[in-house]
């Protein structure tokens, strides 16, 4: 009996999976917990325990992009990735790294792309699109840096090619220490221009 439950436990938690996945891909949420709660209330699930972990909506997720519009997604993602590299271009004195869903494959039509930037001051980067006449909005957010510590950064978002940029500004030495990824807990991935630029020609 126990083996048969921890079955139907099983085919639950893929089913659960499966259906946050699609609620990200088709209606842009990004919030893992959003994506999941929202999934277990259509398939009137309860039980937490059997909830999927973030990693396997997110494998989930490249599965749906692979089955459903394969080629538009790889088209938006290639798009989504030019106008990052752009932004990065115009941010360069920030030493610009692309994060997120737009760094791993991952990011739906409707996602932001996300972008780290070191300064000393963050004002610094608010004037300098000041300067350049990009229209922004300044606020913060909190980012976990480990296993038990999150902090509040500065952060602007602006329009880029007919895309969100949302860019969190850490200090200088923020550079040596990525935050944790909400998927994994693990130490986040961070791009450099010339690795976007390789995803970009298609080499990476």
């Amino acid at each position: 009996m126990a083996k048969k439950f921890s079955q139907r436990a099983e085919d639950l938690r893929r089913a659960l999976a499966q259906e946050a996945a699609r609620i990200m891909a088709e209606h842009g949420i990004e919030d893992f917990l959003q994506a999941k709660r929202k999934a277990a209330d259509r398939l009137g699930v309860n039980d937490v325990a059997v909830l999927p972990k973030n990693v396997e909506i997110e494998a989930a997720l490249r599965a749906h992009q692979r089955l459903f519009g394969r080629d538009s997604h790889v088209h938006s993602l290639k798009e989504q990735r030019r106008i990052a590299l752009d932004a990065m271009r115009l941010l360069e004195e920030f030493q610009p790294r692309l994060v997120g869903s737009v760094l791993t494959g991952t990011a739906t039509d409707h996602s932001d792309i996300n972008l780290h930037l070191f300064a000393d001051r963050p004002e610094t980067v608010a004037i300098h699109l000041m300067e350049i006449g990009v229209p922004h909005e300044f606020y913060e957010r909190r980012v976990k840096m480990d296993a038990e510590r999150s902090l509040t950064f500065p952060a602007l978002r602006f329009g880029a090619g007919g895309r969100m940029v949302d860019a969190t500004v850490f200090p200088i030495d923020g550079i040596r220490q990525s935050p944790y990824s909400p998927v994994d807990g693990r130490p986040m991935r961070r791009a450099d221009a010339r690795e976007v630029s390789e995803l970009v020609a298609g080499t990476g």
